[in-house]
């Protein structure tokens, strides 16, 4: 299997944002006729011209790129037609998302959807949303979930079902309002549900506590944080642990917290795939041509055929607004309105920890108390297979993952009630920043970048999300280890699993990063602000600096010269694709050419003009990104492999290519024989020269191309394979071989003319559709489409209250 279907295996069968999609695999579909007359059937559905609606009159209509505005007469109305218009272009995508989360999977595709519906029944992501139904039922929200379920359910029932039930032979359950919730879940789970900690813990036994530390290191070493240090913000208390207390955290090895790597992998499987972020900047209207601020977002996600955003323009009394929304849910969660436009990316913050116990079968000790699981067994259902029983337990702390004789607790944000969906509909009715801030503040989970501009000139940058305080004996600690759950270690104030929480108990809005009105501001998942600006423990590890670096001296450079940031230097910056990585360490490569053999030497040559841009035509290109991975493996594997790690431990880039020449990875490693730098150096560029001669590749885009594909990955529902620019560390980001990449771009503006969009794929999610992949080519070039609504013309649907017609 190469490695796009890999990792979008990996992905299907995870956590990650967007993989509530099967993998690629044509074995789903050794029952079914892919050309047989229901197939066809399917494919030529489409949606009535006019639909009986319980909510009231509203209207669709489709612009060139089948993007919907949908106007209606109140918001129910509204959101019974969205629900209608999304379910008709992606009901099998939306029924997927619902599938996995519920641990369902298997009853759909068989056996490959066992070990995911195991994880998922186990963590009970269903509870979790069915408490934040609870909350949110009686409000207006819970309104217009209902509403949108009602659309989604009629839509279901008035056509065939897509072609994708017909090839499993399956018909979808009934959307409801709690299955929009599992959607919200599954996006907080793909960004902060991560298994970092575990790793940890696992790679200090396998090879020893100095090399993980080297490997997962605090703080990656830069000066390159979001907030520069002119930034200032709101921040009271003294809770942030004390390194001391660091240190002991991280020493601590305890054979009752040891974690088995059999059990670290299996839990990593169900989190993101490696480069799941994102990039967004916003510009004060002192810095450009026009005087309006400018904002610009792509957030760097799953890349899935259908995609995994839906684009959409919404219209009621009070709402005019048009971005992106995941199928399911009927709000705009990042574009703009009247007001103003928005962004988001991930902040990173510790959102999850995870704890030991001493347990004896069915009880465990919690402080001076034994306490019994919360148990109960489930069946999970195969299709064309005996079906399985699940034990689903639960702690104080909440669920408890059991698998290859382990159990280990998990407390984690987004198993409460939260009130992000409400957050993300306040957003979309925004008048200005104070009612967007608002409404930012009640962004429960997951955490987020939010940064903000509107039609006034204002801006703000805020970190959302509830942030856990933990306490061991009324101290404050560092959520980067595993805890004694027994010992009443790492308990989280005011968290209520599969309950409401106590939101006081959190870090209060006013002491999380913040800042009003900057310049510009550029995110990119590196570190929020220096340690020692917080006075609470926030993550346990940021991603590398390389594209918040890039962002902010591109702006630097602009903003600092007599030239405004326009619009057409804001897309330039979206676009751009010089590599951080390769002006780091390109010299030093050319360095080690003396110990390269005559076809490596040949290649390091390419280098040496090169202006480390990720551009297609580029040979250099090509070199230096097989370069990466050889040199990695050359690096790494020797002592992995010793140890039975398999790539998912490999540390990020930043660690890699700062590695100096006596690091004990050279030169006493904990695998292998020791080895100079230069020669590691230097047989990684041979590795790299053979990989790229036996692909038959000549430039950098017979390699970097378009590898998205349907879950059943046949040809006719793949898309094209288009060369594109860039890597996974450039600003217009695309990750080769884990399937994730620029989700959406968004330029937004406030001078009159439209802002700007484009997706990686179509908004229709059949394959025998114009629309299923029509703007993928322009995403691949890095092009856009206006983002405009729209307003006139006849309407595509017509949703008559009663049945009139009028």
């Amino acid at each position: 299997m190469d490695r796009s279907r890999r990792a979008v295996l990996a992905a299907v069968l995870s956590g990650s944002v967007g993989a509530a999609f099967l993998s690629p695999a044509s074995g789903y579909l050794d029952r079914f006729a892919p050309l047989s007359g229901d197939y066809w059937d399917a494919a030529a559905s489409g949606s009535p011209s006019t639909v009986e609606s319980p909510h009231g009159s509203a209207t669709v209509r489709y612009d060139d790129d089948r993007v919907p505005t949908v106007e209606g007469e109140s918001d129910a109305a509204l959101a019974y037609a969205v629900g209608y218009t999304q379910a008709t272009d992606r009901r099998f995508q939306m029924d997927l998302f619902v599938r996995r989360m519920r641990g369902e999977l298997a009853a759909a595709v068989g056996e490959q959807g066992v070990e995911s519906d195991r994880f998922h029944r186990q963590m009970d992501f269903t509870a979790a949303a069915e408490a934040n139904w609870s909350a949110l039922s009686d409000t207006e929200t819970g309104a217009a979930l209902s509403a949108f379920a009602d659309g989604v359910r009629d839509a279901t029932g008035d056509g065939t079902l897509a072609a994708e039930f017909q090839l499993l032979d399956y018909e979808p359950s009934e959307w409801s309002p709690v299955d929009t919730l599992l959607v919200q879940k599954q996006i907080g789970w793909g960004l902060t549900g991560s298994f970092r900690t575990l790793r940890n813990a696992a790679l200090a036994e396998a090879l020893d506590a100095g090399a993980a530390a080297e490997l997962y290191p605090e703080r990656l070493d830069h000066d390159f944080p979001i907030l520069r240090p002119s930034a200032s913000f709101g921040s009271q208390g003294q809770e942030t642990p004390t390194e001391a207390q660091k240190t002991a955290m991280r020493d601590e090895t305890e054979e009752s917290r040891a974690v088995d790597l059999a059990f670290a992998r299996w839990a990593s499987a169900f989190e993101s795939p490696d480069g799941v972020g994102s990039n967004s900047w916003v510009v004060s209207g002192e810095y450009t041509d026009t005087g309006d601020p400018l904002l610009a977002n792509d957030p760097h996600l799953s890349l899935l055929a259908p995609p995994l955003w839906y684009r959409q323009h919404l219209r009621a009394p009070e709402l005019a607004v048009g971005g992106v929304a995941f199928p399911g849910v009927p709000f705009v969660v990042i574009g703009e309105n009247d007001a103003g436009a928005w962004g988001f990316t991930n902040a990173g913050a510790d959102s999850i920890d995870f704890y030991r116990y001493d347990a004896d079968g069915e009880t465990y000790r919690y402080g001076d108390e034994t306490r019994e699981f919360d148990r109960r067994t489930e069946t999970i259902e195969v299709s064309g297979g005996p079906n399985r029983e699940v034990t689903v337990r639960k702690s104080v702390h909440g669920p408890v993952l059991e698998r290859y004789g382990q159990r280990v607790g998990v407390a984690w944000v987004g198993l409460q009630a939260n009130r992000t969906p409400a957050a993300v509909r306040e957003l979309n009715y925004s008048d200005g920043r104070e009612s967007a801030m608002t409404a930012l503040q009640k962004f429960d989970h997951p955490t987020q970048n939010a940064v903000y501009a509107d039609r006034e000139g204002n801006t703000q940058y805020y970190m959302t999300g509830l942030v856990p305080r933990r306490f061991t004996d009324g101290e404050a600690v560092a959520g980067n280890r595993v805890f004694d759950g027994s010992a009443k270690e790492g308990e989280w104030a005011g968290f209520e699993p599969y309950g409401v929480p106590d939101r006081t108990a959190f870090v209060p809005s006013a002491e999380k990063p913040q800042e009003a009105d900057p310049d510009y501001v550029a995110t990119a998942n590196q570190r929020i602000v220096a340690d020692d600006q917080l006075d609470h423990y926030l993550a346990e590890a940021y991603s590398a600096p390389w594209r918040g670096k890039r962002i902010y001296d591109l702006l630097d450079e602009r903003a600092t010269s007599d030239e405004p940031i326009d619009f057409e230097y804001l897309r330039r910056v979206q676009r751009d694709v010089s590599d951080e990585r390769a002006a780091l360490f390109v010299p030093t490569i050319l360095d080690a050419r003396s110990e390269m053999d005559a076809p490596a030497r040949a290649a390091a040559d390419e280098l040496v003009e090169w202006d480390y841009r990720m551009t297609r035509d580029s040979r250099a290109a090509l070199y230096f990104a097989f370069f990466v991975d050889a040199y990695r493996s050359r690096v790494f594997d020797p002592a992995f492999d010793a140890a039975g790690l398999d790539d998912r431990f490999y540390p990020n880039d930043w660690v890699l290519l700062h590695l100096p020449p006596d690091s004990r990875w050279f030169a006493d490693p904990p695998g292998g024989g020791p080895r100079t730098r230069a020669e590691t150096i230097a047989v990684a560029m041979a590795d790299a020269v053979e990989a790229v001669d036996e692909a038959g590749y000549e430039v950098y885009g017979d390699y970097n191309r378009t590898a998205i594909d349907h879950p059943f990955d046949q040809s006719f529902l793949n898309y094209p394979r288009y060369p594109t620019d860039g890597s996974p560390a450039t600003v217009q980001n695309v990750r080769q071989g884990s399937g994730v990449g620029s989700s959406y771009r968004l330029l937004a503006r406030f001078d009159g003319q439209p802002s700007e969009s484009v997706i990686p794929g179509g908004n229709a999610g059949s394959p025998f559709s114009e629309h299923y992949d029509n703007q993928l080519r322009d995403w691949a070039d890095g092009e856009y489409r206006p983002q405009e609504a729209t307003t006139t013309g006849d309407p595509d649907v017509r949703f008559a209250a009663g049945g009139d017609d009028a």
